[in-house]
């Protein structure tokens, strides 16, 4: 029992490590596209689409950036 409860525990704080990486890397792609000039609802549609879209947002705000 004791076991069952260590592994789930691992898989919560695993999921919750998940979740922080993904609010810390949509809050740097919001100020990296505010320091690069762009418009405040450009920046905001970034932070969505990498909050919604992790991965996928974030691989597409890196190649527009780059304009």
């Amino acid at each position: 029992m004791e076991l069952l409860f260590v592994s789930g525990l691992t898989v919560i704080m695993f999921i919750a490590g998940l979740y922080l990486l993904n609010i810390i890397t949509s809050i740097w792609a919001y100020r990296d596209a505010r320091s690069r000039g762009r418009s405040r609802e450009f920046c905001l549609l970034v932070l969505v689409a990498t909050l919604i879209f992790p991965i996928l947002g974030l691989i597409i705000y890196l190649i527009v950036r780059n304009d």
